[in-house]
């Protein structure tokens, strides 16, 4: 599966990225080791994905979205507040996931 997400940053910015592990990519922003913008930004929030069939979707939307205004961005996250943590993982006050063992 293929990811476009939005991440809020510990200074109440937005980062927008694409991934094909969204668990793991919020891990690595969280250490630090993601995106340069995230870096000096932690800790961050996942509050928004999309899921989509290919790369090259996930990317055509990652770049639709980062033309958006920050006000377009906080109404597409309020659209799309049906985050479903249990396909993902749980997130802790932190912003990293707790992984749900089945």
């Amino acid at each position: 599966m293929n990811y476009t997400y939005i991440l809020e940053c510990g200074d109440k910015s937005l980062y927008t990225g694409w991934t094909t592990d969204i668990q793991k990519r919020l891990l690595v922003h969280n250490q630090g080791k993601g995106a340069k913008y995230t870096r000096s930004r932690l800790p961050v929030r996942l509050l928004y994905y999309e899921v989509h069939a290919t790369k090259e979707e996930a990317m055509r939307r990652e770049y639709a979205i980062k033309q958006l205004t920050h006000e377009d961005k906080l109404r597409l996250i309020e659209q799309g507040k049906k985050i479903k943590w249990e396909n993902i993982g749980d997130p802790d006050i932190s912003g990293n996931l707790r992984v749900q063992k089945k």
